[in-house]
């Protein structure tokens, strides 16, 4: 009985080996064709920056054409039925003067921590009622963007799957509720975006008619302290193969790719050289030699703000390596 057992596990396991190879088969290493950031404005403020020049600087110095915004928000109703745009306005209009594509993230868990955002006057509200407001919001957002040329696509909300973050659990109706909203007021595409470790995807891409991965490589975590994934490139390939079995084909990009250091504490009270020991130019040129083999070729940097925030003290590597790779390549 032993034996027939090894056996068969023998064989179950030679099958899969087998079909993982002629999946990956399906999804070739690419080179990367388009780099954009993600770009948060509360971030670059408690950094200390100023974020208007933060933000230009990307255009005018880095050179990028590809940006994702979230939209906080505590930042655009920060009071009840009070909307404030301006911010939003000026980063959209500063974006089409560069030629330059938006996506826009909405909802309540978009970029940056705690993951989720609640504007303060509604934060003790029922949960059904801050839905509603959710959605609110989210319509006053599309209605006043949807024909914005400088916006291509919405994402709604960032990793919505994936339990992390000061946010409620999941409710899987109400996030069809925020994308059906977006389907029924404009015709750009909806990214629905997932953990690259992590996610199974499927329940992502299938909502979305883009899917968004995100793709980290030096962690911390609460439990194991700082880490590296140990997956090779070759393991989003496979999941971008599996992927297609289920959605069919659908475009794929990475929405976050880490490109500053993950602690336990905002960056602006960590000494650079401590930052350094666990996110440097050495992890970022070999991060830019990884994605080589992960099967997508657009990429969202996550880091521009801390990247520029070096730069004005001096600290001029990181941001020189984004220049150089994203003038190596094809923008939007």
């Amino acid at each position: 009985m032993a034996k027939k057992i090894i056996i068969i596990l023998g064989i179950s396991l030679m099958v899969i080996f087998i079909g993982a190879y002629f999946i990956l088969q399906t999804v070739p290493p690419k080179e990367p064709k388009i780099f954009g950031v993600t770009f948060s404005e509360p971030f670059a403020k408690e950094l200390g920056l100023d974020w208007q020049k933060a933000y230009e600087a990307i255009f005018n110095d880095l050179g990028i054409r590809s940006v994702r915004i979230p939209v906080y928000w505590p930042e655009v109703e920060p009071e009840e039925d009070k909307f404030v745009f301006d911010d939003i306005d000026w980063q959209l209009e500063k974006a089409e003067e560069y030629n330059a594509k938006v996506i826009l993230v909405i909802g309540r868990k978009v970029p940056r921590w705690p993951e989720c955002f609640e504007a303060d006057w509604a934060k003790n509200l029922p949960e059904s009622e801050k839905q509603k407001l959710i959605l609110g919001v989210s319509k006053k957002i599309i209605e006043r963007y949807k024909d914005n040329p400088a916006v291509w696509a919405w994402q709604v909300e960032n990793e919505p799957f994936l339990s992390f973050g000061e946010c409620p659990k999941l409710d899987k109706t109400f996030l069809d509720e925020e994308i059906s909203l977006v389907r029924g007021l404009s015709d750009k595409p909806v990214i629905v975006s997932d953990s690259g470790e992590f996610g199974t995807w499927f329940q992502a891409a299938k909502r979305g008619d883009i899917f968004g991965s995100t793709l980290y490589r030096y962690v911390y975590t609460n439990f194991f302290g700082y880490i590296t994934y140990p997956l090779p490139p070759s393991f989003f390939r496979l999941k971008q193969g599996f992927l297609k079995l289920f959605v069919g084909e659908k475009p794929m990009i990475v929405v976050e790719l880490q490109a500053e250091p993950w602690m336990p504490r905002t960056l602006r009270d960590i000494p650079i050289e401590e930052q350094f020991t666990h996110f440097n130019p050495e992890r970022f040129r070999e991060i830019l030699q990884y994605i080589k083999g992960t099967g997508f070729d657009t990429f969202y940097f996550w880091g521009a703000e801390w990247w520029y925030w070096l730069k004005m003290q001096g600290y001029l590597e990181m941001w020189d390596i984004a220049k150089e790779t994203v003038s190596n390549t094809n923008t939007r």
